[in-house]
Order: C-alpha cells, then sequence, then structure tokens
C-alpha cells in the first residue's frame, strides 16, 4: 500500500469519531492497554506533559511544545483531530511523522489490531507513543483526545497534568452538567503528580479541588493568580506584560488567547522552576513563533486580504462566545459567514451567539456527522440569522469570495472539520 492507501485504510478498518461520531467511542482502556503491552509499553520511555479541556488544549499543547523546542529539546506533539493530512497529529519538533513510517506501521502490525478491532484513536495514539519511544524524544506534548478519564491518552504518567477549561460539549459521553464534564476531566489527575486548571467555575472547583486532595497533587488554580498584568491586543498577535516573564509577544491572536496564555505562562514557572526551562528567549520566541514552530493552523488564522479571510476552529457555545465578540471589534464594511456544524454540538446555544449583521453561507463538513445545510438554514432563520446553503465548504467560501469586496470581512468556522475542508482546498489552490 502506498501512503494514501495506508490512510484510507485505517479509516476504513476503524471506527473513527470525526467522521462518525457516536457509534466510534469506545469506553475504557483495555484495547489501549492490550495495544501498549504489545509495543512494549513505549509511553514509559518519554516524559510527558498532559493536556485535557473543552478548549484551549490545542493551542496550549504547541505553544509548550514550541517552548521546550526553543529550549533545545527534542519533543514530541500529540494532537487531534488533523486540518490537511493525518500525519499533523504526531510531530517531533514540529515535523510530521513520515508517510513511510505510518505505512510501515500499518503493514507490519495490521495483522495483530484486526483481531483487536480498535478505534482510530486508539490505533493512533498506540502509533504516536510507539513513534516517540523509538525516536528518543526528551518530552512529549500529549493532548487528550475526548474527555480524560477514559480517554486511550490516560495511560501516561506525566511530570504536569493541564486542564484548560470546562464548558458544555460532548454531554452525550461527558455528562450534561458542568460538574460531570469536570468528573471526567479531571480523571487525568494522578498521584502525586502536579495539575494545574485554567479556568474554573462554582461548580468546576470543588470537582478539581476535591480530585486533587484524593491523589494528593499539588494543584494550581489559574484563573486565581493572573500571570498577565496586561495585554494590547496587536493587528496581528497580543503582547502580554506579565508577572514574571517581562513583556511576551504573542503569535496567535484570538482574544480567548489571554486565557490560554495565563494557563501555559503557570505551566511554563513549572517547568521553570524544575530547571526544564532555563531561558527566557525560549518562552518569547515559542509563544512569538508557536505556528512556524509545529504547525499550528485554524486559531483565528489569517488567510486572504482585500477581503479579509479569517478562519477558526472554535466549535462550541464556549469558542463562540469570544469568536462572536472579537468580530464585533474588527473594521470592514460588510460581514461574510461560510457557517456550518456537526451533530453533537449545542447549534441553538453557538446561534444565540452568531451577529445578526452578517450575511450567512451555509455548508456542511465533508463528515458523516456534519449536519446537512438546509438544516443549518432552518435553524438560522429561527435565530434571524439569513443566508444560502451549499453543499461544500468550496462553494460556499467561492460565493463569499466573489459577493465581498475589499473592504468586507469573510469568516469561516462553526466546525473543526469546516475549517479542515477550507484549509485542505486553499492549500490544493496553492494559496496557502
Amino acid at each position: 500500500m502506498n501512503y494514501l492507501e495506508t490512510i484510507n485504510y485505517l479509516f476504513n478498518i476503524a471506527p473513527v469519531f470525526e467522521h462518525i461520531g457516536a457509534s466510534a467511542y469506545k469506553e475504557g482502556l483495555e484495547n489501549t492497554n492490550i495495544l501498549d503491552k504489545h509495543f512494549g509499553f513505549p509511553h514509559r520511555k518519554f516524559k510527558s506533559i498532559h493536556v485535557a479541556g473543552t478548549n484551549g488544549k490545542g493551542s496550549c499543547s504547541h505553544t509548550l511544545a514550541a517552548i521546550l523546542q526553543k529550549e533545545g529539546y527534542k519533543v514530541g506533539l500529540y494532537t487531534s483531530p488533523h486540518i490537511i493530512d493525518f500525519r499533523e497529529r504526531i510531530k517531533i519538533n514540529g515535523i510530521c511523522v513520515s508517510e513511510k513510517y505510518v505505512i510501515d506501521f500499518v503493514q507490519q502490525e495490521k495483522e495483530f489490531f484486526e483481531k483487536l478491532h480498535p478505534s482510530f484513536f486508539e490505533l493512533t495514539t498506540a502509533m504516536a507513543f510507539k513513534y516517540f519511544a523509538e525516536q528518543n524524544v526528551d518530552y512529549a506534548v500529549i493532548e487528550v483526545g475526548l474527555g480524560g478519564r477514559l480517554d486511550c491518552t490516560n495511560i501516561i504518567t506525566p511530570i504536569l497534568s493541564i486542564i484548560t477549561n470546562i464548558s458544555f460539549d460532548h454531554t452525550n459521553f461527558l455528562g450534561n452538567t458542568l460538574e460531570k464534564i469536570a468528573e471526567e476531566k479531571a480523571g487525568i489527575i494522578k498521584k502525586n503528580i502536579p495539575v494545574i486548571v485554567g479556568e474554573t467555575t462554582d461548580e468546576t472547583f470543588p470537582v478539581f479541588k476535591a480530585r486533587a486532595e484524593l491523589m494528593c497533587s499539588n494543584i494550581v488554580f489559574a484563573d486565581a493568580n493572573n500571570e498577565i498584568e496586561s495585554f494590547i491586543i496587536e493587528k496581528k498577535g497580543i503582547t502580554y506584560n506579565t508577572r514574571n516573564f517581562g513583556k511576551v509577544y504573542g503569535e496567535l491572536s484570538g482574544i480567548y488567547q489571554k486565557k490560554n496564555t495565563n494557563t501555559i505562562l503557570h505551566a511554563v514557572k513549572f517547568l521553570c522552576d524544575k530547571h526544564i526551562i532555563k531561558n527566557l528567549s525560549s518562552i518569547q520566541e515559542g509563544f512569538s513563533h508557536v505556528c512556524k514552530l509545529t504547525g499550528l493552523m485554524g486559531r483565528w488564522q489569517q488567510v486572504g486580504t482585500e477581503p479579509t479571510v479569517i478562519c477558526d476552529t472554535g466549535h462550541n457555545v464556549g469558542g463562540w462566545r469570544y469568536i462572536s465578540q472579537q468580530l464585533k471589534f474588527q473594521n470592514y464594511n460588510k460581514l461574510h459567514i461560510v457557517f456550518g456544524m456537526v451533530d453533537d454540538k449545542d447549534i441553538d446555544g453557538v446561534m444565540n451567539l452568531l451577529p445578526q449583521n452578517a450575511h450567512y453561507y451555509f455548508t456542511r463538513a465533508q463528515s458523516k456527522r456534519a449536519i446537512p445545510e438546509e438544516t443549518v438554514q432552518k435553524k438560522a432563520f429561527e435565530h434571524n440569522l439569513y443566508g444560502e446553503c451549499y453543499d461544500n465548504v468550496p462553494k460556499a467560501y467561492e460565493s463569499a469570495y466573489k459577493q465581498a469586496s475589499p473592504n468586507d470581512l469573510i469568516f469561516i468556522g462553526g466546525s473543526s472539520y469546516i475549517v479542515s475542508d477550507l484549509l485542505l482546498y486553499l492549500h490544493q489552490q496553492h494559496v496557502i
């Protein structure tokens, strides 16, 4: 098999949550432990940082990886979902795992794992841990896939656990209250392993506190001890005046990044106290060049000018609270929004936050979980949001682009998969 055939095989042999949703979700760690044993317990052969949370865990994971890279370490980074290419999920120092490694892994191991019937994420996690161990990474930043307690990344014993925040998402798996969701996320807190919690609410604070006490884990609540004294939103990026690290310029310009940055700075302080990070320049360069260093995409990413074109992977109420606020502060003549969602999200909650002064281009991602564009349009009408339907993202984007004037703003979002389809299309058109 070549690389494309191998990826298609993986997507077809193993249930893929991104493609089919609930039926791909496997609760429990039985398969993960079998795979881990089969490969010689690779997760024990490198130090790790574990990152969970409803929103912001991708930005936090990439930024920490960038900082550790600039410190001179060999850094593994495991995240999901991918935007353009499957290999984005597994990187070392910003370089994706090779096509050959993916092909060889499948060809050499498929006889074993076909009998096991693992999920796609179980198989991908095993591949990542095996790769990081074989490549002798110094540290690996591991992003939780879904939840925490029963997520297959949760076999690791990290040097630090991070939980960014809790809001309503994947409620059919994690629970329909903030307390229940927090309990699942708090499952990554390990005995005697310190944990940083980025944001809390009245409902989630006692859950994290109780779990940390049970695990004898030192817990730091970042929102109770702000590392950011002030900040200035620049034309591109955000400049932070910090308590312990002076002035830090953050390349990621979404206003929600302020909370992520506060969480990251607490993690950085821990790593400095452990003498893992020794140079202020590593922190500054990691923040200012995170996209180049790690290949991060889709976080308030500008992909066009005249008209300005911005995309963002925010896909739930927690994310759209900030996206809708930031859209208000943009300078434009007219606002165009290419929008679609998938089926396990709070569509009414998100639509309550969408700007009514925009013209909409309702569409669907290339995923079985995508809500049909006509359904999105009908639901939007109930919220006084109006626009036309398009059966794929490229068509919706091209229509918005043709109708927009040079002083307009086109925003593309609503789902990670909408952004993925957009960026794949622009990549194929050699725009990015």
